[in-house]
């Protein structure tokens, strides 16, 4: 009996081992591109697609199992692909822009989305960052492709048949195609977008085929013409050949926002004479080379793979706008006055989101291509007259905030330099002192600026939201003038409207609450009411969105045991909502009802960074247990893995940074708050060549909690890490434990920056 206990024993114990990871080598290889996609418009579990791209690429590719035009273009539970489709798409709710289908058919010509369309199973099914296959039943087809930053290859396997067909779509918004037979070649463009409106708008595309074409069409919808050459509202082209059992046929497509021919020097400079297989393996090396900044090890196999599905979201957005044309000048096509200009330009991401923890990971791990996008940003005040908030690819008018701020701020703060700061600068000062369009600078500024806040009746939604987030915004501007020796009496203007916050706290209830124009608080009032003075969230969200000056916070609540009684109501309070405002329960609400963690709404972002804030008020243990917590929940990479809106990788950046045992509360400051790490080590290789090592030995599913930690070989008991330290390089060791240390971090001189606090 003893020895078949010994024999079960150990069993266990070989297959834990087993499933730990120890080393990672090929860390593409533990991505998942289809967590996030078993989504829809009443319940996000992450909202995403399966993007076929190279890291910041201006095109990414995904399967299309939606109708064209619908924001939700892939989803896990769909059963039909109807094209490969060209996509920009930041998230469903901002939909796309850039975008074309290519569709591989056989049998009789059937050239609509519905006719056209296959049955699929994700049996047949691989999806790699660098490479998508799929077996298309209906046809007998399978189809492949691999990207470049702004081209992709394609591989059709056809069975044998005389009725062999590639469709192009271009789509329904004014489209033209174009087939020369004698080159094998189609050309065209698409003008489909989504938000707008976009001045000489194109898509423009060239694709080669490697087999001779022996039928030619082209299509208006779904009428045959008789051109090979067409411009209709929608065109599509087909062309057809017979094929061989097994025969392989090869596309190479290249588009751009400037011309064809730049379509074509794209296609030309990214791919030459590659095959296919080189191509791939040359997208493969690019993801390793961009993923071996961060190596984790000791971690199970589920951890590895939801870490690294995690990162490769957040190397995508804000996408490459810009070109390189035939002097080899940096070009782009313009959102903002639809002219090709010199210089960066991206697109595609929403700073409401970002600002909190994406930014900050590029500013620490990746700053060059951050460099990139300041001198971006630098283009689209000098074209638009102003910074976006949220860009797809022009300014577009759907979350708040002048967070841009943030964005410009912190890069600087933390080392971006050889861009023209001052011109941002300049940008950051008209945004945060006029209101602009299409949610540009500040909507309520007049009374922000007089008042202190914006006012609940004056007819300005989620007012309360506004005023927390300019509030934060101009403690960025306080900094980076301060940084930049800006006077005195200008930066000072910032630093005291960085304390508008107070303005909104209500001691009655010690939450914020919006305040109406004569300065009395908006009555009845609600804190489990979502959106009104608030943004997709209610008081218990907002409350905490005191990013710069928590100290203040703390005082406010009236000291750290309230404080952190208040923490702990958030997730002792039911899960309770009135959603009379939206008139609906929108998605948001929803996610927050279903994980019974009660207010905590992890599927949003105003709440993300509330966990870390334990380590302002003497508990740090308590951010340990709840970070880990929200790990093992409520991210997996799976197609259900997250509990809400990915976000361009904001909501994976905070998975990553939780791994790593820190987040940047303040993005604007120099600190980054401790919470505890994942892996047992953790090796951040940085761009300056230097290491940051994080170990954590005896790290475990029970030993979650920091006993001790030294940094580069001395004891270290602060709650945060400097991030001029660790540009530097250290080694930070941990020792952990399954009982939290109660003593370590409880002094006042370890809590985190706070603006009251500043000497």
């Amino acid at each position: 009996m003893k020895n078949i206990l010994l024999f079960f024993a150990l069993l266990i114990t070989a297959k834990s081992f087993s499933q730990q990871v120890n080393k990672v080598t090929d860390p593409v290889e533990y991505i998942n591109p289809l967590m996030g996609t078993d989504s829809k418009y009443d319940l996000s579990n992450g909202n995403t697609y399966p993007a076929i791209a190279l890291p910041w690429g201006m095109n990414f590719w995904t399967p299309q199992t939606g109708n064209m035009g619908d924001g939700w273009q892939y989803t896990y539970d769909a059963h039909k692909i109807n094209g490969f489709k060209q996509t920009h798409q930041p998230s469903p709710w901002m939909n796309d822009y850039g975008q074309f289908a290519i569709m591989p058919v056989t049998g009789k010509l059937k050239v609509t989305q519905y006719g056209r369309a296959s049955w699929f199973s994700h049996k047949a099914e691989v999806a790699k960052p660098y490479y998508y296959s799929v077996f298309l039943a209906d046809h007998n087809v399978t189809a492949e492709l691999t990207p470049t930053e702004r081209t992709a290859q394609f591989r059709f396997t056809y069975p044998k048949t005389d009725s062999s067909y590639i469709i192009i779509d271009a789509f329904d918004r004014g489209s033209y195609v174009k087939i020369i037979p004698g080159e094998n070649k189609i050309i065209g463009y698409s003008s489909k977008y989504a938000r707008g409106p976009l001045k000489n708008f194109k898509d423009y595309f060239v694709i080669y085929v490697d087999k001779p074409i022996v039928m030619a069409q082209t299509y208006s919808d779904s009428t045959l013409t008789d051109s090979l050459s067409l411009h209709a509202k929608h065109a599509m082209a087909v062309i057809g050949f017979k094929t061989l059992n097994g025969e392989q046929v090869h596309l190479r497509v290249g588009s751009s926002f400037i011309s064809i021919e730049q379509a074509e020097l794209n296609l030309k400079r990214e791919q030459g004479t590659d095959s296919f297989d080189v191509t791939e393996q040359k997208a493969k090396d690019t993801w390793n080379k961009t993923l071996n900044h961060l190596k984790v090890e000791g971690g199970s196999i589920d951890q590895t793979r939801t870490f690294y599905s995690c990162l490769y979201r957040m190397l995508f957005f804000p996408n490459k706008l810009y070109e390189i044309d035939a002097k080899n000048q940096l070009v782009h096509y313009s959102p903002y006055n639809g002219k090709t200009m010199p210089g960066y330009m991206f697109a595609g991401t929403g700073f409401w989101d970002t600002f909190r923890a994406l930014y900050p990971f590029l500013n620490l791990v990746y700053p060059s291509i951050v460099k990139e996008m300041q001198e971006g940003l630098i283009n689209d005040y000098k074209e638009g007259g102003w910074l976006p908030e949220w860009s797809s690819p022009g300014y577009s008018n759907v979350m708040i905030g002048n967070n841009s701020a943030s964005i410009v701020s912190e890069a600087y703060l933390k080392g971006g330099r050889n861009y023209d700061i001052n011109k941002l600068y300049d940008a950051l000062v008209h945004g945060a002192n006029n209101a602009g369009p299409a949610g540009t600078g500040r909507t309520g500024v007049e009374y922000y600026n007089k008042l202190g806040y914006v006012p609940y009746d004056v007819k300005i939604d989620e007012n309360a939201a506004r005023t927390l987030e300019y509030a934060y915004d101009d403690f960025a501007i306080y900094k980076l003038g301060k940084a930049l020796g800006k006077p005195t009496s200008e930066t000072d203007i910032y630093k005291k409207r960085s304390m508008n916050y107070r303005n909104l706290f209500d001691p009655s209830t010690g939450l914020m609450r919006g305040k109406n124009k004569d300065g009395s608080f908006q009555t009845p009032f609600n804190p489990f009411k979502w959106g009104d003075a608030f943004t997709e969230g209610n008081s218990w969200h907002y409350t905490w969105g005191v990013f710069q000056d928590m100290q203040g916070l703390v005082d406010l609540m009236g000291g750290k045991k309230k404080f952190i009684a208040k923490l702990d109501s958030v997730f002792t309070l039911p899960p309770i909502f009135d959603d009379s405002y939206y008139g609906e329960v929108i998605h948001e609400i929803r996610e927050m009802q279903i994980v019974n963690m009660g207010q905590y709404a992890h599927g949003n972002q105003p709440i993300q960074h509330m966990l870390y804030l334990y380590n302002y008020a003497g508990e740090p243990w308590k951010t340990q247990f709840h970070v880990r917590d929200v790990m093992n929940k409520l991210y997996m990479a799976t197609p259900d893995g997250y509990c809400g809106d990915e976000d361009n990788g904001q909501t994976s950046a905070w998975y990553v940074f939780s791994a790593m045992g820190f987040y940047p509360v303040t993005p604007a400051s120099d600190q980054y708050v401790l919470g505890a790490p994942l892996f047992k080590k953790l090796t951040l290789n940085l761009e300056n060549g230097k290491q940051v090592i994080i170990n954590a030995p005896n790290n475990s599913d029970k030993n979650i909690y920091v006993n001790t930690m030294n940094v580069n070989g001395k004891p270290y008991d602060f709650n945060w890490l400097s991030h001029s330290s660790l540009l530097k390089g250290a080694v930070i060791n941990y020792n952990m434990s399954a009982t939290p240390n109660k003593q370590r971090g409880i002094k006042a001189s370890d809590v985190p920056y706070s603006l009251s606090n500043e000497k």
